[in-house]
C-alpha cells in the first residue's frame, strides 16, 4: 500500500508562491500516475494536476500556466510548484496516487495522504 506525507502548505496573499512537497512510501511508485488533488469547505473534490511515468503531465484549466507538477523518483517525491496564487485556491491539498480515472478535474487516486492546508488571502 502507497503511503503519502504532504508538507509546504501555508498562508499567502494574493499572488503569492508555495511549494507542495510529498514524500512516497511503501511502494516503487516511479511507474505510477501520481497526482494532486484538492478539496475546499462545501465543496467537490477537485483534481489539480498528474504525473505520468513518461513524466507526462496534466492541469486543471484554472491552474494552467500558474502550477507545475514534477516529481524525483530518486527521492520518492512529488512537487506542486503553485505560483501567482488566487483566493480561489484556497482548500486543503492531497497528494494521490495511483491515478485511477479521468485527468483533471477529475479526482480519480486510489490512496492519498492527510493532506496540507493552502490559504490564500485577498
Amino acid at each position: 500500500q502507497v503511503e503519502f506525507v504532504e508538507s509546504g502548505g501555508g498562508s499567502v496573499e494574493t499572488g503569492g508562491s508555495l511549494r507542495l512537497s510529498c514524500v512516497v512510501s511503501g511502494h516503487a511508485y516511479s511507474h505510477l500516475c501520481m497526482g494532486w488533488f484538492r478539496q475546499a469547505p462545501g465543496k467537490e473534490r477537485e483534481g489539480v494536476a498528474t504525473i505520468d511515468s513518461d513524466d507526462v503531465t496534466t492541469y486543471v484549466d484554472s491552474v494552467k500556466g500558474r502550477f507545475t507538477i514534477s516529481r524525483d523518483n530518486a527521492r520518492n517525491m512529488l512537487h506542486l510548484q503553485m505560483n501567482s496564487l488566487k483566493p480561489e485556491d484556497t482548500a486543503m491539498y492531497y497528494c494521490a496516487g495511483p491515478c485511477t480515472g479521468s485527468p483533471p478535474p477529475s479526482a480519480d487516486f486510489g490512496y492519498w495522504g492527510q493532506g496540507t492546508q493552502v490559504t490564500v488571502s485577498s
